[in-house]
């Protein structure tokens, strides 16, 4: 049986995972009493009680709703282990500007600061909640997942098994006129390739399509830039790993984000896409922006 304790910050999707959870054949429980956990935990363990009797198992969403009691979970969590009541934390995050907009469009106030700022509420939440981040075992950032990804990574965790990737890589093509991306952890610029933007028969294709890619990838420079790239990324993914970090934004940029950019996001979403230790994602921002402008 399953014993999943969902928690993260706040505005980071856990009800949505909680339904999810609950669709899969877990007994859901939100934001338990922090005293009752220890009592839960063994009822859940007794054979024939509802929650031995569940699908899956219990999952149960302990969050900043519990107050200055959260502070007592540390001590809860360890006579569990002593008693044998194994359990694993399953963490949501997403980055403070995410937060700070999901609020926005919500217009809720965080729990942590209900009549000021929301990013000082953000600020103290990631204090309080630090602990049981070190201790997850599963970190999910949901800062760019769609609905459909987060149900697809908790069914790849507890339905189908399959080893968790805590690190997970979303490759990235943008135009530089349209700014560099806020969130990208590496930048990288492929200015310096011929721009197909100057040929008639290429201007109005993008770098998904195959005469552009043929063009841009015809030059020496772009399979050295390529090679050298996959190799300085597949130097740092075990380092990044060891430290903790859980998602990687790698950012290709060109002019207009349309046509070089393009088709070297997705040569490197190729090379890269043999490694098994590692979720990996792409997304072409700029991509269709220069149509929108009638250029």
């Amino acid at each position: 049986m399953e014993f999943v304790i969902l928690t993260g910050m706040s505005g980071a999707g856990k009800s949505q995972a909680l339904k999810m959870m609950e669709d899969m054949g877990f007994l859901c429980i939100d934001n338990l009493p922090i005293p009752l956990l220890e009592k839960f935990a063994d009822l859940a363990y007794q054979g024939g009680s509802p929650a031995s009797d569940s699908d899956m198992g219990v999952a149960i969403v302990i969050d900043i709703r519990n107050g200055d009691r959260l502070g007592e979970l540390e001590n809860v969590l360890e006579q569990m282990n002593d008693l044998g009541r194994s359990y694993k934390i399953l963490f949501l995050d997403a980055e403070d500007s995410v937060l700070v907009k999901r609020y926005k469009e919500t217009r809720r106030s965080h729990p942590l600061a209900p009549k000021g700022r929301v990013d000082t509420g953000i600020s103290l939440e990631r204090k309080k909640l630090e602990f049981l981040k070190e201790q997850a075992d599963y970190i999910i950032d949901t800062s760019h997942l769609l609905t459909r990804e987060l149900n697809s990574q908790l069914k790849d965790i507890f339905v189908n098994k399959q080893t968790y990737k805590s690190l997970n890589i979303m490759v990235m093509s943008f135009g530089f006129k349209y700014g560099i991306p806020a969130d990208a952890d590496l930048v990288f610029d492929v200015r310096f390739l011929p721009n197909p933007f100057y040929i008639d028969s290429l201007k109005p294709l993008t770098g998904e399509d195959e005469e552009v890619q043929k063009y841009v990838m015809g030059f020496e420079d772009s399979h050295v830039f390529l090679d050298k790239l996959k190799d300085m990324i597949e130097f740092l993914l075990p380092r990044y790993t060891s430290e903790g970090k859980n998602q990687l934004v790698i950012a290709i940029g060109c002019t207009g984000g349309k046509h070089r950019s393009v088709t070297l996001a997705n040569a490197l979403f190729d090379a890269l896409s043999d490694l098994e230790d590692y979720g990996l994602r792409k997304e072409h921002r700029d991509i269709g922006k220069d149509a929108l402008r009638g250029k």
